[in-house]
């Protein structure tokens, strides 16, 4: 605060120009400078102040109507993110469904489809069984029957005469091609 003064005090020491000198008794002219400057400052600040703060004001409340706006877009996006979240949900849910449906389908589908071979699988085991059996039958009689007729043969050989032995080797013949065809 000495310095203060003390420049204040070698300000008065300057050598006046004119008819303005500076007052170093600053008891007695701080007051009225104080008084002009803060009166100015009023007069002409006010409007800038006013302009300013009207500036400022303006800024701010364009500043919060751009934030609703971007909070109302924000709002509307998330909503229609929701909407579309809803969507997919319930179309997930629906793929879910089907997709569980469709495999129980397929799964008894198959089971159905595998249970049908096995039973054709079977029905032909049994078919083919069936006629090898008959096969099987049908050789034995074949032998059974040439075996019989050997027999015959040579005990007829050995009791028959030449004339009786043709006829019965004819008649045998006969017998023997009508067996063949009935198993053709």
């Amino acid at each position: 605060m000495k310095n203060l003064i003390d420049s204040f005090v070698s300000v008065g020491h300057w050598s006046s120009a004119g008819s303005f000198e500076f007052n170093t008794d600053i008891l007695a002219t701080n007051p009225i400078n104080l008084s002009v400057v803060l009166g100015v400052l009023i007069f002409f600040g006010k409007g800038v102040l006013n302009d300013l703060l009207d500036k400022r004001k303006q800024r701010i409340l364009s500043t919060i109507r751009n934030s609703e706006e971007l909070r109302r877009g924000a709002i509307e996006q998330l909503e229609r993110a929701r909407v579309r979240l809803r969507k997919v949900e319930i179309e997930a849910d629906e793929y879910r469904t089907n997709g569980y449906s469709d495999i129980e389908r397929e799964k008894v589908n198959l089971i159905n489809a595998t249970c049908n071979s096995l039973e054709r699988l079977e029905n032909y085991k049994n078919e083919t069984l069936f006629f090898e059996k008959q096969r099987a039958i049908n050789q034995v009689r074949q032998q059974v029957l040439q075996q019989a007729l050997q027999r015959a043969l040579g005990t007829l050989n050995s009791c028959l005469n030449s004339e009786l032995h043709f006829r019965t080797i004819s008649a045998n013949i006969g017998i023997l091609g009508s067996v063949e065809e009935i198993t053709d």
